[in-house]
C-alpha cells in the first residue's frame, strides 16, 4: 500500500502587485515553487493588485484581500479562513506584509512565519522604526535579508536568531513583445526603477545632460521605465527633463512586463539610486548582457567590479557621466563588460541557487556555512 505524502502549503504574502523588487521576487518564488513535488504554492496580494498579476503562473493559487487599513477585520478573517482551508503551514511575508502575517500567527501558532526584509532605505537604517518589529520578531522563525546591511541590522536589533542573506535572482516571466522604445537602435541607455525618491532619477538625468554638453553624442537617448505610484515625485522628474530641454532625448514609460524584450532594445543599463537592497533590475541587465553604470549602494558593489561594469558614488552625476562616456565611446568595451556581467549573474544569482537555499530555511536546515553570514 502506497501512502501519498501530503504537500506543504506555502503562501507568499505581499502588499501589492505593482512593479518593485519585493513584488517581482514574491511572484518569482511562487512560480518556482509551483513546479515543486513537495510544496503547494500560494500567493496573496493584501492591499492592491497591479500589472505584475499577469506574471503569476496558473499553477499558483492566488488570493486578493483588498485590505483597506492596517487592521482590516474582514481582510484578516478572510486570510485566516484561507490559511486554514488550504492547510498552509508556511507564510513567507515580504516587506510590510509581516504585520498581517503576525496577526494570522496569533490564530495558528503552528504556522511558520518567514520574513523577507526588502527595506529599500538600507543606507538609513538608523532612522528605521524598530519597536513593532522587535515584538513581531519573537514570532518569526527566520528572517531573510536582501543585503548584508539589513542582515547585520536584524541580528543586532531583532530577537529572531535565524537571520540569513540570500542573493535575489532575476527571471524573465514574459516573452511577449509589447513595449517598443523610442530612439535609435544601438544608442539607447535604459533605467528600470519605480519613480520614487530612493531611485534618484534626477542623478541619471543630470549625468546624461552633462554627457551631452561634453561632446556631440548624436542619437543617444535615455529611457526611464517604472511604476508611477508617487505622482509628486514623477512630476518633479518630468519638470527636470523639461527644464534641461531634454524632451527629445529622455523618454518616460510606465512599468513593463516584457522586460526581456525591452532590454534587447538597449545598449547600456543604469541605476542611479541613493539607496538599494539587491536590485533585481541590475541582475536583469546581466541576464540581457548589458554593460552597466550603477551607484555604490546596497549590494551593487558585490555584483559589479572593474571587469563587468562601473560603480560610482551616489548623488554624483559628474562621476556617473564619466563612466557613461567610456561605455558610449566603445562598442567593443560594451560587449566585453556585458558578457562578463552575464557570466557573474548566471554563476552567483541563479534561481536554482536561491530556491535551494530557501527550501533549507523552510525545512529548518540551518547550515549557515552555505549562506552569506
Amino acid at each position: 500500500m502506497c501512502i501519498m505524502q501530503q504537500k506543504t502549503g506555502v503562501l507568499q504574502l505581499i502588499d501589492s502587485l505593482n512593479t518593485g523588487g519585493a513584488e517581482v521576487l514574491s511572484i518569482n518564488i511562487a512560480n518556482a515553487l509551483a513546479s515543486s513535488e513537495d510544496y503547494v504554492s500560494y500567493l496573496c496580494a493584501t492591499r492592491k493588485e497591479g500589472v505584475l498579476k499577469a506574471n503569476i503562473n496558473e499553477a499558483v493559487r492566488y488570493l486578493f484581500l483588498n485590505r483597506k487599513k492596517t487592521f482590516d477585520v474582514k481582510a484578516i478573517l478572510h486570510l485566516k479562513s484561507f490559511v486554514k482551508k488550504n492547510n498552509i503551514t508556511i507564510i513567507h511575508a515580504h516587506s510590510t506584509s509581516i504585520l498581517l502575517a503576525f496577526v494570522v500567527k496569533l490564530f495558528f501558532l503552528k504556522v511558520k512565519i518567514i520574513w523577507h526584509d526588502h527595506y529599500g532605505k538600507s543606507e538609513y537604517l538608523a532612522q528605521r522604526e524598530t519597536q513593532i518589529l522587535k515584538i513581531i520578531s519573537f514570532f518569526v522563525s527566520s528572517i531573510i535579508s536582501v543585503n548584508s546591511s539589513l542582515r547585520d541590522w536584524a541580528q543586532k536589533e531583532l530577537y529572531c536568531k535565524n537571520v540569513f542573506f540570500i542573493n535575489n535572482f532575476p527571471f524573465f516571466s514574459s516573452a511577449n513583445k509589447i513595449t517598443f522604445l523610442n530612439g535609435i537602435k544601438g544608442k539607447r541607455i535604459i533605467h528600470i526603477a519605480a519613480f520614487r525618491e530612493e531611485k534618484d532619477h534626477f542623478n541619471v538625468i543630470k549625468s546624461f545632460h552633462i554627457l551631452l554638453q561634453k561632446e556631440n553624442y548624436n542619437g543617444w537617448t535615455l529611457h526611464l521605465i517604472g511604476g508611477k505610484n508617487d505622482k509628486v515625485y514623477t512630476q518633479r522628474v518630468v519638470d527636470l527633463i523639461d527644464s534641461l530641454n531634454l524632451k527629445d532625448v529622455v523618454f518616460i514609460y510606465s512599468a513593463c512586463l516584457d522586460i526581456s524584450h525591452v532590454l534587447e532594445q538597449a545598449s547600456v543599463g543604469v541605476l542611479s539610486s541613493n539607496s538599494e537592497g539587491l536590485p533585481i533590475a541590475l541582475l536583469e541587465y546581466g541576464l540581457a548582457k548589458l554593460p552597466v553604470v550603477v551607484t555604490d549602494v546596497g549590494e551593487c558593489a558585490s555584483i559589479i567590479n572593474n571587469n563587468n561594469g562601473y560603480i560610482v558614488p551616489p548623488k554624483n552625476p559628474f562621476a556617473f557621466s564619466e563612466k557613461l562616456q567610456i561605455l558610449i565611446n566603445s562598442e567593443e568595451k560594451r560587449k566585453k563588460i556585458g558578457l562578463a556581467l552575464h557570466e557573474k549573474v548566471n554563476q552567483h544569482y541563479s534561481q536554482q541557487n536561491f530556491i535551494t537555499q530557501l527550501l533549507k530555511i523552510y525545512r529548518g536546515e540551518f547550515d549557515k556555512e552555505n549562506y552569506k553570514q
